[in-house]
């Protein structure tokens, strides 16, 4: 089955729910992103979510980021 979709396989097919429980949807500077809370109250950047392909070259919205 081939699946034509933006979307990554693990958000269709995800392993554990416990997993998801901890990502937001959050809007940092002007963008909307999908980020995991951390226990110390800092996000770490896992989406970005835009239609403008410069954001993606922009290093402040590279996955994995801290945000504080």
């Amino acid at each position: 089955m081939i699946l034509y979709t933006p979307m990554a396989y693990n958000d269709i097919f995800p392993t554990e729910m416990e997993n998801y429980t901890n990502i937001e949807s959050v809007s940092y500077k002007g963008r909307t992103i999908y980020a995991e809370k951390k226990p110390d109250g800092s996000y770490q950047i896992q989406q970005l979510l835009s239609s403008d392909p410069n954001d993606f070259l922009n290093t402040e919205f590279s996955p994995g980021r801290i945000l504080t």
